[in-house]
């Protein structure tokens, strides 16, 4: 059963939850670990895409947006608004507004969230559905 670990953000930007996601990402990266991005939609999908070409001058973390056809290259971060495929279950950065399918063969689920009430608000029923389904969960205020 995987680990839930909430950020929770002190403003109200997209672009902020954005970024600190990347941050995550490229740890995860830089550990071997290869996640998947969990998104609301394909826009929202495309905006990840691009923060993680920009976030950080020099770095390098390779990454698509899942589409119809298995993945090109297998050691790459995955963005998407799927369920997360077969090998990337290690880590899901959750910046959807959904409760992530699958996730008994998932290690770690990280949920980013900030101020703004409706995120806010989605966050609390999926940690009410992680309470309910028995997972260890740790919150971060930043």
């Amino acid at each position: 059963m995987p680990e839930i670990s909430f950020y929770i953000l002190p403003g109200v930007s997209l672009q902020d939850r954005h970024l600190f996601a990347c941050r995550l990402i490229e740890r995860a990266y830089r550990d071997q670990q290869f996640c998947y991005v969990y998104t609301d939609n394909h826009q929202q999908s495309l905006q990840l895409d691009n923060h993680l070409w920009t976030f950080k001058p020099g770095s390098f973390i390779p990454h698509q947006i899942l589409e119809e056809k298995p993945p090109a290259f297998e050691q790459s971060i995955l963005i998407g608004t799927r369920s997360a495929p077969d090998k990337w279950q290690n880590i899901i950065v959750n910046l959807s507004s959904h409760f992530p399918e699958n996730i008994s063969q998932v290690d770690r689920i990280l949920e980013i969230l900030d101020n703004n009430e409706e995120i806010k608000q989605a966050g609390r029923v999926r940690y009410k559905q992680y309470q309910q389904a028995g997972l260890n969960i740790s919150t971060h205020t930043l």
